[in-house]
């Protein structure tokens, strides 16, 4: 496994991917493994996340929650461009296996301020192969 430290303020800076395999409903998992990913981005570590499974489904569009009674966190997902979270990965093999699209997920952005704050999308699409690549190289 590759890991680069680099300095910060005196402190060591992590990189950190959290790897999402869990539907956003049924347990906590999803929900606390977000804020877990936030906790960190607010602490000026190298934070990136990765959707493969069921995980996939966290990002999906329109959630409602109305008729399972859990509360519909997704808008937080929004808040992750805020955080200096700016990569996000999603598995194309997972999403088709579960009969997703690109467009059936959330069209998540963060804003980019070496190029004049203009809007670039979080979701990076990524094969298995390459998921696994970035796996290897985050602690």
């Amino acid at each position: 496994m590759v890991t680069e430290d680099t300095n910060h303020e005196g402190g060591q800076v992590k990189k950190f991917l959290y790897l999402n395999r869990r539907a956003p409903h049924g347990t906590n998992y999803a929900q606390e493994g977000l804020e877990v990913a936030l906790i960190g981005a607010a602490f000026d570590q190298d934070v990136a996340m990765a959707y493969t499974d069921d995980g996939v489904f966290q990002l999906k569009k329109d959630q409602d929650t109305s008729d399972i009674g859990t509360k519909n966190f997704s808008a937080t997902y929004g808040a992750l461009g805020d955080y200096d979270v700016t990569r996000v990965y999603v598995e194309l093999e997972s999403l088709a296996r579960r009969g997703l699209t690109k467009e059936d997920l959330m069209p998540l952005v963060y804003e980019d301020e070496d190029d004049d704050w203009e809007e670039k999308p979080l979701i990076r699409f990524v094969s298995e192969a390459e998921l696994r690549d970035i796996i290897e190289e985050h602690e």
